[in-house]
């Protein structure tokens, strides 16, 4: 399906007859209409596509990214030979010159370590995971681990920005602004895209343009949610400006709009009408949904004590279940803290900590509410870590070096075939035996299992046709239920 007729160029005769309406109320009633054509694409409240492409197995996504790059081996990828190795030097015929980063290429050896915590298979499936995880280990069964996941940069800016946008360059659109993009929204009361991130973990940057509209229409950019008093910013009524006041002066600038419209014929025009109004509906919708105050105790229990803390990654599980119950198309959770260059036995401990109950309690609350079939839950970071000890090897502690040849990554419901482990590893943990998936097989199999064939969801910028996967990627079917 060819999707650039979204980028077009609407005449004055068009647009009022679309919206058949007076010239005063025109821009503000269009926004409220259930068919508006590519006025309502243009303002995000409709995808781009007619129909999906496939019939959906999921209606929404909660991504939970591990910003830094966690240890696969010492979670999920259970490799006993490293430990049987501990201390011995990386055979070269397993390294075969792959290139290393600026912080352990100067080494004079590269000293395999053994992961320190012991493995435990788990579900009927006998998943392998680390006891590091107990609270995730019950939920072994709802899990598709794939232990094959494999990228093409080995530092952390174009890793993260290849996994949220498909290139490695900034300035593509990010996965959530092409849910957005192709679907619409669903809740005309929140954004169809909606990050959270960690607070107290960031240890590196995570940019803006990680969940923004690249070329897209700016509608399609995921908005900020952050912990404090105003969760988004400029969002509340300064002082001395009442609700009435804000209302009628919504009004004055959807007029001045309209006539900047019917001069200029820019969809984004109608967008910028459209952002307004929806902030101006947000001023009551978002304190709504950010109050956990009212869930019972037993449902914060779920998810551990920093639950009850805002900003943690317990409390961002939790509201990205109320975001879920409100129809938020797409829910994307940061968790920095992975990159152990060091202290590896102390870093992950804590980061595992912070996780392991939260993620628990995200997917048992999501399968009591019957919305685990219908939503789509992604685990991973940007790559791996690898068996190697960069820096010094002693007896309590070490540290792991990037890893972009193989790591770990898991998704629950939303059409995920459950219980099941996808893809190997030699038994050193740094080569791919079977299975390979891509970073653009990944994405692509999230699209299919929104419906979405991730080689027809284009967008014409510059002379070319975009989009996630780029020009390569496959739906990993043997995961897909």
């Amino acid at each position: 399906m060819n999707t650039s007729h979204v980028n077009f160029a609407m005449n004055r005769r068009d647009f009022f007859g679309r919206f058949g309406m007076g010239l005063g109320g025109a821009a503000l009633a269009g926004l409220f209409q259930d068919r508006l054509g590519a006025a309502e694409i243009a303002s995000g409240r409709r995808g781009v596509l007619d129909q999906l492409h496939f019939p959906a197995k999921a209606k929404r996504i909660i991504y939970l990214f591990m910003s830094g790059g966690p240890s696969q081996m010492d979670l999920f990828d259970y490799k006993p030979r490293l430990n049987q190795m501990h201390g011995q030097d990386l055979p070269a015929s397993v390294r075969m010159g792959q290139r290393l980063t600026g912080m352990s290429a100067n080494q004079a050896t590269l000293p395999i370590a053994g992961s320190p915590f012991a493995f435990k298979q788990h579900g009927k499936g006998g998943t392998w995971i680390s006891e590091l995880l107990p609270w995730t280990a019950k939920l072994a069964d709802e899990l598709c681990v794939i232990r094959s996941m494999n990228t093409e940069a080995i530092n952390h800016d174009p890793a993260i920005t290849f996994l949220q946008t498909g290139s490695q360059i900034a300035g593509r659109p990010s996965m959530g602004a092409w849910m957005s993009y192709g679907l619409g929204s669903v809740n005309e009361n929140l954004p169809a895209f909606v990050v959270l991130i960690s607070k107290d973990r960031i240890d590196q940057p995570l940019y803006a343009r990680l969940w923004g509209n690249g070329f897209l229409p700016s509608p399609h950019q995921g908005v900020l949610f952050r912990n404090g008093r105003d969760p988004v910013l400029f969002l509340k009524n300064p002082d001395g400006v009442s609700a009435a006041a804000r209302r009628d002066m919504l009004d004055g600038l959807a007029e001045l709009h309209r006539a900047q419209f019917e001069d200029l014929g820019d969809p984004e025009i109608t967008a910028r009408v459209a952002q307004y109004e929806l902030a101006y509906r947000m001023q009551t919708s978002v304190p709504d949904t950010l109050d956990i105050s009212r869930e019972p105790a037993s449902v914060r229990d779920l998810y551990g004590p920093s639950v009850n803390t805002p900003g943690t990654f317990a409390a961002n599980c939790l509201l990205a279940r109320r975001m879920a119950e409100r129809n938020v198309r797409f829910i994307q959770l940061y968790h920095p803290g992975w990159d152990h260059h060091g202290g590896l036995p102390s870093g992950i401990r804590r980061q595992c900590l912070d996780i392991d109950q939260a993620c628990y309690g995200l997917l048992t609350d999501l399968k009591q509410r019957g919305l685990l079939d219908e939503t789509l839950v992604v685990w991973g970071g940007e790559f791996g870590r690898t068996n190697y000890c960069q820096g010094k090897l002693t007896a309590t502690d070490f540290g792991r070096d990037h890893h972009p040849r193989c790591f770990t990554a898991w998704m629950a419901g939303g059409g995920v075939r459950p219980g099941m482990t996808y893809g190997e590893t030699d038994d050193f943990g740094y080569n791919i035996a079977a299975d390979p998936v891509h970073v653009h097989d990944l994405q692509a199999t999230v699209m299919r299992l929104m419906g979405i064939d991730h080689e027809r969801l284009t967008y014409k910028f510059q002379g070319r046709y975009y989009r996630l996967t780029d020009i390569h990627g496959k739906v990993v079917q043997p995961v897909v239920a």
